[in-house]
C-alpha cells in the first residue's frame, strides 16, 4: 500500500510536468483576478522580512524554489471542478457507452470506475492549491493587521495602507506600505502587588526582569515578563500561583513617546459557599511524600506493605517489588522543601526514562493536620509495566553483498531484574541470503548467513567505586549499561566472528545536553576465511594478477591455472597462486618496476591489514548538544563530539608482564596484535526554517584517528569511509577516495574525513517534498603505514582533493517515517587527470541513492 502510494504520486509529479505551461488563471472567473504577488514597503524600503508577510491574511499560490512554477495550482487546475457530472456526461455521450461497459463488467467494476474516476480528481484537488482570487476585503483586514503588528512592537502611531495594480487582464499585484512614525519605549517601571510574600519575592528577582527602562515598547516581552515571573513564583512555593494573576497597566498621555507601566500582582481569589474573598499567598512547604509502585484503579484501600526511606513512605498494595531507595532517587520532591513546579517536572521525567512504569501521576493535597494551611502531602501513584516484554521483526533486503536476504530477530525485555528497575534485554538475530559469489556446489538458494545474540543489562545510576552525586546528581538522570555481544558470519567477505563488550555511563546535564563515557569499550575481530580474500576483494587480485602476468617469464608457472583471461595469458590461482607469488616478492626473488614494486607494495599492505584479527580495548567520550524541541522543530542545531583511545592501558600491561613482541616488534595478546590509536569525531548540522515546509540544513563534520605504540594502522572497523546515501551522494558508499586516487578498491577507507553539505528542502505536494543539494568531502591517509602519495594528506594543497557532487531528490513523508530517492552528480572528481570539473556530470554516471528518513 505504502509503494503504491508513493509511485502514485510520482506518476503525478510527472505528468504535472507536461501541464506546467498551462494557463493558471484556468479556474479564475471572468469578473476575478489572480493575486501574484505582495510587497511591503517599511519607510519606502522593501521588506524580507518573513514575518511582516506572515501578517496578510491573502497570500499568492506557491511556487516551486528558482523554477518559480506555481505547481500546486496547476495540479488542481487539472481536476475536473465537478467529477461526477464530468462522468456521467461522459458516460452519455455515446448512446451505447453504459451498455457496453454493462455487457463488458459487472455493474460493482462499473461502479468502481467511477469511484476511481472521483478520487484521482479528489486526490488532484487534495494535493494542488486553488487559485488565490484577490479578495479587498483581506486586504484591508492585513492593512490593520500590518498596523496591529507594528502597534505590539512599541510603533503607536504605525500607519498603513495598501493599493492593488493590475497586470495582464486577469491577475494582479498589491503592494502595502507603513509608515512606523517614532517609537515609543518604556520609562519608569513600578509595582503594584498586595501580597507581602509575592513582593518580597519579585524584589528578590526583580534584576532579571525582561523589561528594562530605555528598552522599546514590544509587547512579546511583557508576556516574556508574566512567564519569568510565574516560573519564579511557583518555585518558590506559592503553589496556588498562577500566570492569571498578573496584568500591566500603561501610561502614554503626555509622556513624549515614553511608557510608563505598572506591574499589577493581585490577590488570589477563594471561594467558600456562596462568598468569595481574596487571600494573600503564602509559601507552601512540603509535609510528606508518599510513593505507591503497584497503584491501579483496581487497587484495594489498603496497603499491604510499606517502607520507609529518608522522608518517603512506599506503600504497596502487594508485596513491595522495588527497593525504597530506587524509587527514593527518581523522586526530587522531598519532605521538608519548598513546592516546587520543577521537582514535579524532574520526577515525571526520571520516572518516564525507568521504563518501569506507565502513566505516572503526581497529587497534591493539603495536609489535615495542618492548621497554618501551608503544608502539602505529595502523593505519587505509579502504575507497573508488565515485567516482560517480547518483540519480533522480519525484513527483506537486497545489498551489494548479496542478490537477496531474509533478515529476522528478536528480544526480551525483562524488567526489575534486582528490585533496582534494572532492565536487562536479551536479543538475537540472525539472517539467510542468497549470493551468486558464494555459490556453492550444492547450488544451494540460500548460501550465505549471519547470527548473533546480544545482552545489556542497565541500571539507573552511575555504578562506581566512588560515589559520584556531587559530579553527576541524580537530577542529571544517569545510566550505566553492561553490553556484550556475538556474531559470527558465514559465506560473507571473510567470515568474520566479532566479540563485543563495552561498560558505559550516560546522563544528562540538561535538556539538550546529552554525555556518554565508556570506561570499556571492546571489540574482538576474528578473520575465519582469510584465504578467500582475493575473492572479495576482486579489484586488489586484478591489479596483482596484471603485474604478475607483466612478469611471467619470472615467476613459477605453478601459480598460474590453465584459463587464460582477455589478453590471452593465464590468471593467478586464488588463493596459492597469489599467496606464492606475493611471497616470493617479500623475498625479493622477482624484479619489478618502481611504479609495480609501489603497486604491489599497497595491495600487500592493505591485505595484510584486513585480513588479521583485531583485538580493540578502547575508552571514548562523546559529547551531544541539541536545540531541537520536537519532532517538527525544523529550525534548531546540533553539535557532537567524540573521542577515543584504544590500546593504552593494554600497552601498559605488556610492559608490566614483559610480554613477547611480534616480528614487527609489537606485543601480541592471545595471539592478537591489539590496537592503540587516538581517534576524534567531530559534527555539526544546523537547519533554518524558512517557513511554507522551505527548510536549509547544512553540515559539517570530520574525524581523524592516528595509529601509534603498537599499532601502525587503524582497524577496518574504526576506519573511516566516504560516499553513499547520508555522504557525498555522487558516490557509492565507500567508492570515493581516499584522496585522489580514484577509489581502486571494493572498500575504500582511510583515517581522516572532511565533509561538508548543504540542502534546500521544500514541498512540491501533499507529502511529496523535494531538495536540492550539495556534498562536499573526501577521506585520507595520515600518519598511517599508507605509502601511496595519491591517497595520503601531507600539505594543505590537498584539500582541493574534496570531492563535490551536486544534485536534487524526492521524499515522500509517510508521518512515522520518509521515504527518500536522491539522484547525486559527479561535479569535481579530484580523481580525473585532466578535466576534473562536470566530466561525469550526466544521467550515464548518476548515483540513484534510496533511503530512509532525512540525510542529516
Amino acid at each position: 500500500m505504502i509503494l503504491r502510494a508513493v509511485t502514485a504520486k510520482i506518476i503525478l509529479f510527472c505528468l504535472v510536468l507536461n501541464f506546467v505551461s498551462c494557463n493558471p488563471t484556468k479556474r479564475v472567473k471572468e469578473n476575478e483576478r489572480l493575486l501574484t504577488e505582495n510587497s511591503i514597503f517599511v519607510n519606502n524600503e522593501k521588506s524580507k522580512d518573513n514575518d511582516l508577510y506572515n501578517q496578510l491574511y491573502q497570500k499568492p499560490n506557491s511556487k516551486l524554489p528558482v523554477l518559480g512554477i506555481p505547481l500546486k495550482l496547476h495540479i488542481y487546475n487539472l481536476a475536473k471542478p465537478n467529477p461526477d457530472s464530468s462522468y456521467t456526461a461522459w458516460l452519455n455521450r455515446k448512446p451505447n457507452r453504459k451498455k457496453r461497459l454493462a455487457s463488458i463488467y459487472s455493474q460493482k467494476q462499473v461502479d468502481r470506475i467511477k469511484r476511481g474516476y472521483l478520487s484521482f480528481h479528489n486526490t488532484l484537488k487534495e494535493s494542488g492549491e486553488p487559485p488565490s482570487v484577490y479578495d479587498e476585503n483581506k486586504s484591508v483586514k492585513s492593512k490593520n493587521r500590518l498596523e496591529a503588528y507594528f502597534w505590539n512592537r512599541g510603533w503607536f502611531n504605525a500607519e498603513a495602507d495598501f493599493k492593488s495594480v493590475n497586470h495582464k487582464k486577469d491577475r494582479t499585484r498589491v503592494k502595502y506600505w507603513v509608515t512606523t512614525n517614532k517609537a515609543y519605549v518604556l520609562d519608569s517601571i513600578q509595582k503594584q502587588i498586595k501580597s507581602p510574600v509575592a513582593d518580597s519575592l519579585y524584589m528578590l528577582s526583580k534584576k532579571e526582569s525582561i523589561l528594562k527602562a530605555g528598552q522599546q515598547f514590544n509587547t512579546d516581552n511583557f508576556e516574556a515578563e508574566r512567564d519569568r515571573i510565574t516560573f519564579f513564583f511557583r518555585n518558590r512555593g506559592l503553589y496556588h500561583f498562577e500566570k492569571e494573576f498578573i496584568s500591566f497597566e500603561a501610561d502614554t498621555l503626555d509622556t513624549n513617546h515614553k511608557v510608563k507601566t505598572d506591574i499589577i500582582i493581585s490577590n488570589r481569589e477563594v471561594t467558600r459557599e456562596d462568598s468569595t474573598k481574596t487571600v494573600p499567598y503564602k509559601i507552601h512547604r512540603i509535609s510528606q511524600v508518599n510513593i505507591f509502585p503497584d497503584y491501579s484503579f483496581k487497587s484495594g484501600n489498603f496497603a499491604q506493605d510499606s517502607a520507609q526511606y529518608k522522608g518517603y513512605t512506599i506503600y504497596s498494595f502487594d508485596k513491595l517489588k522495588y527497593k525504597p531507595k530506587t524509587l527514593a532517587n527518581a523522586v526530587f520532591i522531598r519532605k521538608g522543601d519548598v513546592y516546587k513546579d520543577l521537582d514535579r517536572s524532574l520526577t515525571y521525567r526520571r520516572l518516564n526514562e525507568l521504563g518501569q512504569f506507565r502513566y505516572p501521576d503526581i497529587k497534591y493535597q493539603p495536609d489535615p493536620r495542618d492548621s497554618t494551611g501551608t503544608q502539602l502531602i505529595a502523593n505519587v501513584f505509579l502504575t507497573p509495566r508488565p515485567k516482560l516484554g517480547v518483540d519480533f521483526n522480519v525484513d527483506a533486503s537486497r545489498s551489494n553483498i548479496q542478490d537477496f536476504g531474509i533478515g529476522f530477530g528478536g528480544s526480551l525485555l525483562i524488567r526489575n531484574v534486582f528490585g533496582g528497575a534494572e532492565n536487562l534485554e536479551i536479543a538475537a538475530r540472525g539472517s539467510v541470503g542468497s549470493s551468486k559469489e558464494a555459490a556453492d556446489a550444492n547450488d544451494r538458494f540460500f548460501n550465505i548467513s549471519e547470527i548473533g545474540s546480544d545482552a545489556s543489562l542497565t541500571f539507573p545510576s552511575i555504578a562506581f567505586p566512588v560515589n559520584t552525586e556531587k559530579i553527576i546528581p541524580k537530577k542529571m538522570s544517569p545510566f550505566t549499561t553492561l553490553r556484550v555481544g556475538l556474531s559470527t558470519q558465514k559465506n560473507i567477505g571473510l567470515d568474520k566472528q566479532n566479540v563485543t563488550g563495552s561498560f558505559f555511563y550516560r546522563w544528562y546535564p540538561n535538556e539538550t545536553l546529552s554525555h556518554k563515557f565508556s570506561l570499556i569499550d571492546l571489540q574482538y575481530v576474528k578473520n575465519l576465511n582469510t584465504s578467500n580474500y582475493f575473492n572479495v576483494y576482486t579489484n586488489s587480485f586484478s591489479r596483482l594478477n596484471e603485474i604478475a602476468q607483466d612478469n611471467i617469464s619470472q615467476i613459477n608457472p605453478a601459480y598460474f591455472n590453465n584459463n587464460s583471461s582477455g589478453s590471452g595469458l593465464p590468471n593467478l590461482i586464488i588463493p596459492e597462486g597469489a599467496n606464492g607469488f606475493i611471497r616470493d616478492l617479500r623475498n625479493n626473488q622477482i624484479n619489478l618496476t618502481r611504479e609495480q614494486e609501489q603497486i604491489a607494495r599497497d595491495i600487500i599492505e592493505r591485505r595484510q591489514r584486513l585480513t588479521e584479527d583485531n583485538l580493540i580495548l578502547a575508552t571514548n567520550f562523546s559529547y551531544n548538544k541539541n536545540t531541537r524541541e520536537g519532532i517538527y522543530d525544523w529550525d534548531f542545531s546540533q553539535f557532537r563530539f567524540k573521542l577515543e583511545t584504544a590500546g593504552n592501558s593494554l600497552a601498559l600491561l605488556g610492559k608490566m608482564l614483559n610480554l613477547k613482541e611480534n616480528s614487527q616488534g609489537n606485543y601480541d595478546l592471545f595471539g592478537v596484535q591489539f590496537s592503540q590509536y587516538i581517534k576524534l569525531e567531530t559534527d555539526f548540522i544546523k537547519h533554518w526554517d524558512l517557513g511554507k515546509d522551505n527548510i536549509i540544513a547544512a553540515r559539517i563534520m570530520g574525524g581523524i584517528a592516528l595509529p601509534y605504540g603498537n599499532a601502525s594502522s587503524i582497524p577496518f572497523a574504526r576506519s573511516f569511509f566516504a560516499g553513499g546515501t547520508n555522504d557525498n551522494r555522487g558516490w557509492q558508499a565507500y567508492s570515493l577516495g581516499p584522496g585522489s586516487s580514484g577509489g581502486i578498491n571494493e572498500f575504500n577507507e582511510a583515517n581522516m574525513k572532511i565533509a561538508f553539505n548543504l540542502e534546500y528542502r521544500f514541498n512540491l505536494f501533499g507529502d511529496l517534498h523535494s531538495a536540492v543539494f550539495t556534498d562536499i568531502g573526501n577521506i585520507w591517509n595520515v600518519e598511517d603505514n599508507v605509502k601511496d602519495e595519491a591517497s595520503r594528506f601531507t600539505k594543505l594543497e590537498d584539500l582541493t582533493e574534496l570531492a563535490v557532487s551536486t544534485g536534487f531528490g524526492l521524499r515522500y513523508d509517510l508521518d512515522f517515517f520518509v521515504i527518500r530517492l536522491d539522484l547525486g552528480f559527479k561535479t569535481y572528481n579530484p580523481a580525473q587527470t585532466k578535466q576534473k570539473w562536470f566530466q561525469e556530470y550526466n544521467f550515464a554516471n548518476v548515483v540513484y541513492n534510496v533511503g530512509i528518513n532525512y540525510p542529516f
